[in-house]
């Protein structure tokens, strides 16, 4: 693939510079020769925000590589490749290159960068100030800006877009006041089913056989065999928003809350999805703990991961609905009640969970096998959100 030759050219540049810079370190901001010749090795980059840059760390060695000075809060998301992280920032989504640690020239300008979505061989990107929706194919990265497909929906709004192996678009209907569902367009933008019965549509996932789920105030939405197919919560105010799928599974892990006028809900429990029997379970949450948005993550069998409250880190049975273990990782914590702030969060790739501890300023690499801390390290400056690119394996 093209991003493979391009890893060769950082490789000997990498080269060139080591024999012309006798520089040691950690270096410093985008990329010093120091961190260019350590790129030539870095495994399984993973991208750490923290408040005025990004931390690039060897995922195998959980060493930092790269520090990208960026100022603003700023937000990241795998590219879909195994070079590059989108970053959210206040002027729209930028590329990063994890493995030389320098944003590149690949920018989709807009205000409030919202969802970033990956389904097949497509990334799709919502702009939520524009309503503009982008969809490229990530292994275009590595020639500059891919020339992909653009749609723009009938109102800015808060929203999400996926886009299906036969062109199909699935993307949300809204407004800044309201969002009340969700339309299909076919390749060539014509509408081909609409449903207006998902209040506060948020949230997305695919499941097995490409089944697209939506979250709802109610329940969810599904969209599935080219229709839309409404799937109840049992009480009136059941909602589910984040949501984790795998193409092993046609359960889907998600948030459950239960209280409308909560300025910020603490979850007690959690929803499995079952995309083909087109029902909801709600599954509690060991005695005492809670999890965040940036909880839920699949492992590497289609389990469901949950890091809770508690410091564990739970994994789910998505078929039986049970915890087959809970293994600690860190101590336990509160989720704060502004959504920007830290907290503990889940990054899983692989047979990897890493997640970060906030209150120590640590990263650690759990196997996903054994359950057991196989690295921890210290960082300079508190994590916030954490992400990588994807395996090239």
């Amino acid at each position: 693939m093209t991003h493979h030759r391009t890893r060769g050219l950082v490789a000997l540049v990498a080269a060139l510079l080591a024999l012309t810079a006798c520089a040691s370190g950690a270096g410093g901001e985008n990329g010093s020769p120091a961190e260019s010749s350590a790129a030539d090795a870095l495994k399984e980059p993973v991208a750490i925000t923290y408040e005025g840059g990004i931390y690039v760390l060897d995922g195998e060695a959980l060493e930092v590589v790269h520090n990208v000075a960026l100022p603003g809060f700023n937000r990241v998301n795998p590219a879909g490749n195994d070079t590059n992280v989108v970053v959210s920032t206040e002027s729209g989504f930028r590329m990063l290159d994890a493995v030389v640690g320098k944003m590149t020239d690949v920018t989709y300008p807009g205000a409030k960068p919202g969802h970033v979505v990956l389904h097949g061989d497509r990334t799709i990107l919502f702009t939520d100030g524009s309503g503009e929706v982008n969809s490229f194919d990530p292994k275009a990265l590595a020639d500059g800006k891919p020339h992909g497909r653009q749609y723009k929906t009938a109102q800015p709004h808060h929203g999400v877009a996926i886009e299906l192996a036969d062109g199909t678009l699935v993307v949300t209907l809204g407004t800044e006041e309201s969002r009340p569902g969700a339309i299909a367009v076919d390749k060539d933008g014509k509408e081909i089913a609409r449903s207006e019965e998902c209040p506060g549509v948020h949230g997305e996932a695919v499941a097995q056989g490409e089944v697209v789920a939506l979250g709802c105030q109610d329940g969810v939405l599904l969209f599935k065999n080219g229709a839309f197919v409404k799937v109840k919560s049992d009480r009136a105010y059941g909602a589910i928003a984040t949501q984790v799928g795998t193409e092993k599974s046609p359960v889907l892990l998600g948030d459950y809350k239960v209280d409308p006028d909560a300025e910020r809900e603490f979850p007690e429990q959690f929803a499995l999805v079952d995309t083909a029997a087109q029902k909801i379970r709600v599954v509690p949450m060991p005695a005492g703990a809670s999890y965040s948005f940036r909880s839920l993550a699949r492992g590497p069998q289609g389990e469901g991961l949950i890091l809770g409250t508690d410091g564990k880190l739970h994994v789910v049975d998505p078929t039986s609905g049970k915890l087959t273990n809970s293994w600690p990782v860190v101590a336990a914590w509160k989720e704060p009640m502004n959504w920007q702030e830290p907290r503990p969060a889940l990054f899983a790739r692989g047979n990897d969970a890493y997640i970060t501890e906030p209150a120590t300023r640590t990263l650690h690499r759990l196997d996903l096998a054994t359950g057991k801390v196989v690295r921890s390290v210290t960082l300079d400056a508190i994590p916030n959100e954490i992400s990588g690119t994807l395996s090239a394996h």
